[in-house]
This record gives C-alpha cells, structure tokens and sequence, in this order.
C-alpha cells in the first residue's frame, strides 16, 4: 500500500501540473480554463479574414487588368466622339467668326447711313437757303398766276403725324 500510495501522490503530482498547466490565475481567486478553443476560433477568425482579403484582392487585381485592357469597340467609340465633339468645336467657332465679321459690317453700314443722312440734311438745308421764294413769286405773278381767292380754299383737320396729297378735285358740297 504505501507503494501504492507512493504512485498514487506521483500521480497525483503530475495530475496537478497538468491542471495547473490548463488553468490560469486571473485575478487572485478565480481560476479558468486556458482558452484554447477560443484560441482555435481567433485563429480561424483571422485565417477566415486573410481568405476574403485574398479573395478581395484577386478580385480588385482582376478588375485593374480588365481596365487596363482596352477593347475595340471602346477605343473606337472614344475615337468617333473625340471626332463629333471636334467638329461640333470647330463649327461653333466658325459660327461665332460669322456673326463677329457680319455684327461688324453692319456697324460699317450702320455708320455710312448715318454719313448720308448728315450729308443729306445738309444739302436739304443748303438747298432751302439758295432758293429766293420772292424771285419765284415775282416770276409767277409775271406769267399769269394768281392769289387763289376764298372759294378756292379748303380746310382739313389732320394729325400732326400724317400728310395728305390732292390727286384729283375735290368736289363741292
């Protein structure tokens, strides 16, 4: 017996350590499990999150190249609107250099009308000066015209914006 109590207590001794091993202090009373499964599950954690960072960045690695790459049908449609959009740029300014050569021959006319009529205005004026109504009337009266006498006047009211021209006689009443 004490033989076997001898094992017994080395059994015992080893047993302790294991347990002693397996749990640790937190504190200065309770006693808990060393956490291996949670251990294993943050591993697994991290090795599940390495996976989708692996994962995400094939994808993205993917997606870079297939950007990089360039079809056809895009080049050839960046090609055919960079065309429409240079035509359309250089209609509009051909437009726009229209209307600044045609705004500027209208000033041109614009100022020569002007001219003319001053010129106009001034021989209208000039022509009123040089004309000698009493030489006119005296030479009237010489070939045999007369004053016109009362019945031979007529009066008409009329705006002040309009002017009126006898084409034929007027009747009498």
């Amino acid at each position: 017996m004490g033989q076997n109590m001898g094992r017994n207590a080395a059994h015992n001794e080893t047993r302790r350590k294991e347990i002693k091993s397996n749990y640790y202090v937190d504190g200065n009373t309770v006693r808990r499990l060393e956490g291996e499964p949670e251990e294993r599950r943050q591993r697994q954690l991290e090795e599940e999150r390495e996976l989708q960072k692996q994962k995400h960045r094939h994808i993205a690695k993917r997606n870079q190249e297939k950007a990089q790459r360039l079809n056809f049908g895009y080049v050839l449609f960046c090609t055919m609107a960079l065309t429409v959009l240079c035509a359309a740029c250089f209609f509009y300014i051909k437009v726009q250099s229209d209307i600044t050569v045609r705004v500027k021959r209208i000033s041109k006319l614009e100022a020569g009308i002007e001219g003319l009529r001053a010129e106009n205005d001034a021989a209208v004026r000039q022509m009123q000066l040089m004309t000698d109504l009493n030489a006119i009337k005296e030479k009237a009266l010489e070939y045999g015209m007369k004053y016109a006498g009362k019945e031979q006047i007529f009066y008409y009211s009329i705006e002040a914006e309009d002017y009126m021209e006898q084409y034929s006689d007027i009747p009498e009443k």
